[in-house]
């Protein structure tokens, strides 16, 4: 009930500051934007870890109403602010924000576990939701990259020690392009693709749908509101890349091979209500070490990295780069040092 009421509650909230106006448009901006935030500081609660082997029969469908709604506000957004309603230009920009931060905080992180989801209806949806953001490389570079080589050069997602974000964001948009794109055609070459087309194919094929739904909506503002609102959350996802796996990385074995991923190699954040509303995003380390593990069921492990702020504050944080290295050096340097010890151990 958590999950489903401080994730979903923005939708209503945002869709009747579209078609109502008035203060309604403060309403959604203001609880992705600020509410968050203040709750986390007011009630700096952890949630509970989950009894282990317990069930949600629930879950899936948070994310499928979560993935749905975002399919849905993309062309609704996109209406209120380049088609004909009626709306202010400050109502316009908070349309355009309260929009893009939930896609981002809470949309990116349902369509993330539907992407891990067996069931391949699920999995679709959440291909879809990342191709409606014209980020679909997201859905294969995450799942046949990111998780088996997080922590070490191989990962474009994995931010360096002392790598500002601004460095960071165009390196990994274009290596998990590339290198996710390798991945899948590997996957088809060994016959273990499942059949159909490329999936690169189809990310092309809705994301140009999209803009052609825009295009319909409100010609050429249309188009360039729904590339502002997927860039908007792109750069969400990339952010929360950065911040999550920032100077953590995985020792070199004697072998020559990454030492196994642990909980060392992901931050953390225990507070309560960003982790409800971004549906257990910020318990990473776990998430790495059981992928398929449903969302209600991560742990918050003891000797994992944490982070003294809520993702979102954390992710603010980090677009200031000379403040953002001043902040974390304290909290990444004993981090480091255990990582060269198990090397000095390895050599």
């Amino acid at each position: 009930m958590a999950f489903a009421v401080a994730s979903l509650l923005p939708v209503p909230l945002l869709a009747l500051g579209i078609w109502a106006a008035g203060l309604w448009v403060w309403a959604g901006f203001l609880y992705v934007a600020l509410l968050a935030a203040l709750l986390d500081q007011m009630l700096p609660l952890a949630l509970g870890d989950a009894p282990e082997g317990a069930e949600f029969p629930a879950a899936d469908a948070v994310l499928v109403a979560v993935g749905v709604a975002a399919l849905a506000l993309l062309p609704a957004a996109t209406w209120a602010i380049a088609g004909p309603s009626g709306l202010r230009p400050g109502q316009k920009v908070l349309v355009f924000l309260g929009t893009a931060f939930w896609l981002g905080q809470v949309g990116h992180p349902a369509a993330h576990e539907l992407i891990h989801r067996g069931n391949r209806a699920l999995f679709r949806l959440g291909q879809t939701v990342y191709a409606a953001l014209l980020f679909g490389q997201h859905a294969s570079a995450h799942r046949l990259v990111h998780h088996r080589h997080v922590g070490t050069a191989q990962d474009p997602n994995s931010a360096r020690s002392g790598e500002g974000f601004y460095r960071f964001a165009p390196r990994a948009w274009r290596g998990s392009f590339i290198k996710g794109m390798r991945a899948e055609t590997a996957l088809r070459a060994k016959g273990k693709g499942g059949g159909g087309p490329h999936p690169y194919i189809v990310y092309m094929i809705i994301g140009m749908l999209g803009l052609a739904l825009a295009a319909g909506i409100g010609g050429l503002a249309g188009i360039l509101v729904w590339l502002g609102l997927a860039l908007h959350v792109q750069m969400q996802i990339l952010l929360s890349d950065y911040v999550q796996h920032y100077g953590l990385r995985r020792v070199i074995l004697a072998d020559g091979r990454p030492e196994p991923v642990g909980p060392q190699h992901s931050w953390n954040t225990a507070q309560w209500f960003t982790a409800a509303m971004m549906l257990n995003a910020p318990r990473h380390s776990d998430h790495h070490a059981h992928p398929t593990r449903p969302y209600p069921a991560l742990r918050l492990p003891s000797d994992a990295p944490r982070l003294p702020w809520p993702l979102p504050v954390a992710c603010t944080l980090a677009l200031l780069p000379r403040l953002w290295r001043r902040a974390m050096a304290p909290h990444l340097k004993p981090w480091v040092k255990a990582a060269e010890a198990r090397q000095v151990t390895q050599a």
